[in-house]
């Protein structure tokens, strides 16, 4: 029988140290990903009352000295007096995203719940109130006080209390999705209420007269506690936030695996290597910390090689194959730096097998000929009439493609799509080696040359392929961000959130769509596909501009740009210094650099200013968008 406790004793220091483990990631969780929201920081106090005590118990259950032993019960007392107050906290905030906000009194009565609880935390520091430390079976505790049969009943009415919110706010949802994270979060929130409770104070010393049983139902507890904590960190994820489910399962699951799971196992397994150790009379074997670094390692080593696989069995279902594609962009993209090495490189092959100095690779972009990358110096760029011609006339084969222009060796680059499919070639750029005057190029030059040009073409349209990709991206990024955050709000929230219009879902957004219409004021897709588009004000300004919305949206800029401006005439002082930031910016395009010289100011203080400007017209818009519906509802009115 006694070996049978102290192996319960072991296992319940164990599940205490978990516990308090997980609460603390959960806690960095929801302040990392979810402080903005209300239901989520309220939740955040919970883990964190839960964290504080169980770290005071796991302490305290390897005996340390009395001194320390007082603190920490004390310690773990704050924790389970603050939790009433922050559940009802939590079930005020969560019936509020039902749409039943405080009218006042339940919030007043959060407050004052708080008020008491501070009240109660004061009393800790008076024996009389409180008790004296007992202790019996390595599960030290304070003895029962007035004042602690007063906070039991406290303890008791606050959260039957902030149950009667949760049935409140279960009921309130309506669909299935709903009422079963709701069903989650409220099944989670009961964990801390049983497992937290200080029984041994109420119960008398439950360890000492009846230890088997004690221990037996304090791990059973302990055991379920992380789990449930674990649903409920998993239904306060998805608020505040906009990403798609998939997104958010992946994020905390990955987070737990590499946070608690890893930590705690770490733990587990060196406490047990040094129990061992002890056992057989070395009480700090050098085992110890090899076996932490190894346990850590090879954690990490298998979260890394088995998350693509139970990312793809549990998050993704049937659309496997899209967000496989979807993650792997990154790696299939070649942006502008990689485009370049690789040309670098194909061009000193060039070099190498001609035995040249000079080469270069030309794009045909909208404006013109760019060169991309060259190797030595480029002198002039080929007259634009030789693009033409070998627009209107494409050479046949390989041999005519190369041709003499100066002192180099030309070959047109086309696409090869379109060569295969029989269509007239596009002409993606040109690709240019030194020629020798005296010398002509042998046949296994010629072909190493063709060879190398493909690869050259290859790279382009990928370039141009992707580019396409980029403004479509650019030009959907504001609809789907909206439609992200539309879903997202409509999960457990009022059903008044799909009503919502882009502009009135999230005000926070309002000043980067500003700044985003502004960066491309004289043409681009986020001026084109701005959600402000659907603004009120710029829906009456199109009949003016001929119903050309883009006109209408610009002028609504220009418009808020003025009212930024201050009166008299334009001057380089600090009362100008806004609207010359966003004249000088968008309106003249010119770079930073160059404003930040003219204004007499450093570029990382102008960043600063141009946000603070940025935010001016915003709200510029933002009241001629009040005007705009004041003055549709009036006319409702008259009619």
């Amino acid at each position: 029988m006694p070996a049978l406790i102290s192996a319960l004793q072991t296992f319940n220091q164990l599940l205490t140290a978990g516990i308090a483990i997980t609460a603390f990631s959960l806690l960095l969780y929801t302040l990392s990903f979810n402080l903005k929201n209300r239901v989520a920081r309220s939740a955040a106090l919970i883990f964190a009352g839960v964290m504080i005590v169980f770290t005071g118990e796991a302490i305290n259950s390897v005996s340390p000295p009395p001194l320390w032993m007082n603190i920490l019960l004390r310690l773990e007392w704050i924790g389970v007096i603050f939790l009433p107050p922050a559940y009802l906290h939590f079930s005020d905030a969560l019936l509020a995203t039902t749409g039943r906000p405080s009218r006042g009194r339940r919030r007043l009565l959060v407050r004052l719940t708080y008020l008491l609880s501070g009240g109660f935390a004061l009393g800790l520091l008076h024996p009389r109130w409180m008790g004296t430390i007992s202790i019996a079976e390595k599960a030290p505790y304070i003895k029962a006080a007035p004042l602690s049969w007063i906070f039991l009943v406290y303890y008791v009415v606050s959260l039957s209390w902030a149950w009667v919110n949760f049935w409140r706010a279960y009921r309130r949802t309506i669909t299935g999705t709903g009422r079963r994270r709701m069903g989650y979060l409220i099944a989670g929130a009961a964990a801390p209420t049983f497992s937290t409770f200080p029984y041994q104070t109420y119960f008398g010393g439950l360890a000492g007269e009846h230890p088997l049983l004690f221990w037996l139902s304090a791990d059973a507890l302990n055991l379920l506690t992380p789990a449930i904590l674990l649903v409920m960190a998993y239904a306060v994820a998805f608020y505040g936030v906009s990403w798609p489910d998939r997104v958010v399962k992946r994020r905390l699951f990955k987070w737990v695996m590499r946070g608690p799971v890893t930590a705690s196992t770490v733990l587990a397994v060196t406490t047990l290597v040094r129990r061992a150790g002890e056992a057989y009379g070395n009480p700090y074997s050098t085992a110890v910390p090899i076996v932490m670094t190894g346990t850590l390692l090879l954690m990490q080593y298998a979260i890394t090689m088995l998350a693509p696989l139970w990312e793809r069995v549990l998050f993704y279902g049937g659309d496997k194959s899209e967000v496989h594609l979807v993650q792997t962009l990154e790696e299939r993209m070649l942006t502008s730096s990689d485009l370049r090495q690789f040309l670098e490189t194909l061009l000193t092959a060039v070099c190498d097998h001609l035995q040249i100095g000079r080469a270069f690779v030309i794009a045909l972009e909208p404006p013109g000929m760019e060169v991309i990358v060259s190797v030595g110096a480029v002198d002039e760029l080929p007259d634009p009439s030789l693009t033409g011609e070998l627009r209107a006339n494409p050479p046949a084969g390989d041999r005519e493609r190369l041709f003499r222009w100066g002192d180099y060796w030309l070959l047109p680059l086309f696409a090869a799509a379109s060569t295969s499919n029989g269509e007239t070639p596009l002409l993606l750029g040109l690709l240019g080696a030194e020629r020798h005057p005296e010398t002509d190029l042998e046949e296994e030059q010629r072909l190493a040359l063709n060879t190398l040009a493909e690869r050259a073409a290859l790279a382009l349209e990928d370039r141009l392929k992707q580019q396409q990709v980029f403004s479509s991206l650019e030009s959907l990024a504001p609809q789907v961000d909206w439609l992200q955050r539309l879903r997202a709000a409509s999960r457990l929230e009022s059903k008044d959130a799909l009503l919502a219009s882009p502009n009135e879902l999230k005000n926070g957004d309002f000043a980067r769509w500003v700044k985003d219409a502004l960066s491309h004021y004289w043409g681009g897709p986020k001026l084109s596909k701005s959600p402000l588009m659907g603004l009120q004000v710029v829906q009456q300004a199109l009949e003016e501009h001929d119903g050309a919305s883009v006109n209408a949206l610009r002028a609504i800029l220009r418009q808020a740009i003025e009212q930024v401006r201050p009166e008299g005439k334009r001057r380089f002082t600090t009362e100008w210094l806004l609207y010359n930031i966003l004249e000088m910016k968008f309106m003249e395009g010119r770079k930073v650099r160059d404003i930040a010289t003219r204004l007499a100011m450093s570029e990382a203080d102008l960043y600063r200013k141009q946000r603070v400007a940025i935010e001016a017209v915003a709200n510029a818009i933002l009241e001629m968008e009040q005007q705009a519906r004041q003055q549709i509802q009036k006319e409702k009115e008259n009619n």
